[in-house]
């Protein structure tokens, strides 16, 4: 069975749309959605069946899989020993284009952190996939849609994404052209920021 393909505008999503996919996401389910950088594939990160169809999809660990919250007051739950100096500029810098690695809690699910200490955290400067973690009330996975192309490395076209993944999830949400560079990643575990992945956000204007 194709996946479903739904337009949403960032500027207002509309609810009816919203309440469609957090259906599907409860069940189990893995969509596609836009962010402020490359889109990304997803679920519940609750759901340890969702999260392994998502690592065979994109033939990766679970524990190479961040998630995205609707705020920086949903991160307390899920990370600790969380500094005043990193705490500040994660302020200053989100929602926006960086994954920060944090030391993460129990609260974190095993399936994504029984082999490791901290976790990603993305708060993404588009109200679409805030808007659908809010209504879901658990955080979603977040990774990247990369593509083979040799010149091209992630889909930016959502029709095409479509094309590619319909037969493989169950919602392909059409959120406009994407980015085709991804997010910074930022590791902050040892109160340092350190670059670990250059990408569309500057870690400088925000230290």
């Amino acid at each position: 069975m194709s996946a479903t393909f739904i337009k949403l505008y960032e500027e207002n999503p509309e609810q009816h749309k919203i309440d469609e996919i957090v259906k599907v996401l409860r069940n189990g389910g893995v969509i596609i959605y836009p962010t402020d950088t490359v889109y990304g594939i997803g679920c519940d990160f609750s759901n340890a069946k969702a999260v392994q169809r998502v690592c065979q999809i994109k033939q990766i660990k679970p524990q190479s899989l961040s998630f995205i919250c609707y705020d920086l007051s949903e991160i307390s739950s899920y990370v600790k020993n969380l500094s005043t100096p990193v705490f500040k500029v994660m302020k200053k810098a989100l929602p926006g284009p960086f994954t920060f690695i944090l030391n993460s809690t129990s609260n974190v699910p095993k399936a994504l952190n029984a082999k490791r200490k901290t976790v990603g955290i993305r708060i993404p400067d588009n109200n679409i996939p805030r808007h659908i973690v809010h209504e879901l009330g658990n955080p979603i996975i977040t990774t990247s849609i990369h593509d083979e192309d040799e010149i091209v490395e992630y889909s930016t076209d959502p029709e095409l994404i479509y094309e590619k993944y319909q037969n493989l999830v169950d919602i392909v949400i059409d959120g406009g052209y994407g980015s085709n560079v991804a997010s910074t990643v930022v590791n902050c575990a040892n109160d340092e920021f350190e670059i670990v992945r250059e990408g569309l956000g500057d870690l400088d204007l925000y230290i």
